[in-house]
């Protein structure tokens, strides 16, 4: 890639609304988990939370800390939005929201991934150089231009976002919108709509469009003769998704990320009247040039590769969830489980079957039956519970699954002891039995 093209200065004013609202929506988010009740249903009332592997030490705050935590998250959120100490403020949030997201995944979501990303990828945008308490306090910093990467790498993150989200939906289940009838089921009761979003011809209207939207938003925005098409698609699309899955802040973000689609001149006389355009075009190439590059190729070779894992895993992602973390595949199946654990103290033989009341909430619950790595992580749990009481213990799980509807089959294999065997992060685990069984 030519250091012209990259390191080229366009005008920045894209860049600068974009941070005020990237700042005001990360915000929203921390404060919203805190009086919607999300941080204490998954990080304060649980009795341990299932982090993801490997992260086991990052642990919720005790008692009441995690309101905090959240609130000083949300803070950083409105200084990254008025501009105030951008890079420490920006590092701050990225650091404390990627703690949260690797803290716990019964609440897993596809868009808090994306806002680690998004979060890192700040970091090192020159977004505080106008319009800014940074820029009003230090002048000096003021610019009108930022290099063209600043832009493109949101463009190629959201093509590989949108890209592997379009192309996953590609499958039966969802082609004969089985699994588009199965989350619209749940949503029977909402006032107006809830009729509306059980009748036939508009699963399948959610179904295909759902697939040519992911698949041509961003070449459509991309070509200027079909982009306020594009956009006005996008409102309708995201604003269908915020009021009818609930999927927090991430369709108002998703919509913020126009702004790098539009004339810099059409932003600027929406939102910055006051700020001069710049037109200049100068290639300014910086001392660190290389290692940048190297950087964001690593970066961007990551996100194009991790969500391919999958493939070279034995069984369907569908059944077994290997591969299916950090891939973008998104509302792509519905799944529920059967299942007991059963311990067996191994000086005695006595068994005894877990109540899953006594130890988890109900969402914990739902991963801990339906979802391999935390039946894994819950079986070390018990495993170490009894051990801390002076007993050696197996840990035994029968479990029968149903994917997107279809009839229960047996889902791990119940004759192995599950708090005995290694995890295995980037190979099939063998106790995971055969999706194609009879």
């Amino acid at each position: 890639m030519s250091n012209q093209w990259v390191f080229k200065h366009i005008d920045n004013s894209a860049l600068i609304v974009f941070r005020i609202f990237f700042g005001l929506l990360c915000f929203l988010e921390s404060v919203g988990a805190i009086f919607t009740g999300w941080v204490k249903r998954t990080l304060i009332d649980p009795q341990f939370t299932f982090s993801f592997i490997g992260f086991e030490w990052l642990q919720p705050l005790p008692g009441n800390g995690m309101y905090v935590y959240y609130l000083i998250m949300g803070i950083f959120g409105l200084f990254v939005m008025l501009g105030y100490k951008y890079r420490f403020s920006m590092i701050t949030f990225t650091l404390m929201w990627s703690a949260t997201y690797f803290m716990q995944k019964a609440s897993y979501n596809n868009h808090y991934y994306l806002l680690m990303l998004l979060s890192g990828i700040m970091v090192f945008q020159p977004a505080n150089t106008y319009f800014s308490l940074d820029a009003k306090h230090h002048p000096k910093i003021t610019q009108n231009s930022m290099p063209q990467w600043c832009k493109w790498v949101f463009v190629l993150q959201l093509l590989i976002v949108y890209t592997y989200a379009s192309v996953a939906k590609i499958y039966p289940d969802w082609l004969d919108t089985t699994v588009i009838e199965l989350l619209m089921r749940g949503k029977s009761h909402y006032l107006l709509i809830g009729d509306l979003l059980q009748q036939k011809w508009l699963h399948y209207c959610l179904a295909y469009g759902g697939i040519l939207f992911d698949g041509l938003v961003i070449p459509l925005l991309l070509y200027k003769p079909t982009r306020k098409f594009a956009f006005i698609v996008s409102i309708f699309f995201h604003l269908f998704n915020s009021i009818v899955f609930q999927v927090g802040i991430f369709p108002f973000l998703a919509l913020a990320f126009s702004l790098f689609f539009f004339q810099p001149k059409t932003i600027q006389k929406l939102f910055l009247k006051k700020k001069r355009f710049y037109n200049q075009n100068e290639v300014i190439i910086p001392k660190f040039k290389k290692p940048f590059i190297v950087l964001f190729s690593v970066y961007f070779a990551i996100q194009v590769v991790l969500p391919l894992r999958h493939h070279f895993i034995k069984d369907d992602v569908l059944w077994t969830e290997e591969g299916h973390r950090l891939s973008w595949r998104m509302m792509l199946r519905s799944k529920s489980g059967i299942t007991t654990y059963t311990v067996v103290d191994n000086s005695t033989n006595k068994k005894t079957q877990i109540n899953l009341d006594f130890y988890l909430t109900r969402k914990q619950k739902r991963n801990a039956t339906s979802k391999p790595d935390v039946m894994w992580q819950f079986s070390q749990y018990l495993k170490q519970r009894y051990k801390d009481q002076g007993q050696d213990v197996s840990v035994y799980i029968n479990s029968k699954l149903s994917v997107n509807g279809k009839p229960y089959k047996t889902f791990i294999n119940p004759d192995i002891d599950i708090a005995n065997v290694p995890w295995q992060t980037f190979k099939h685990s063998e106790w995971i039995l055969d999706s194609k069984q009879d």
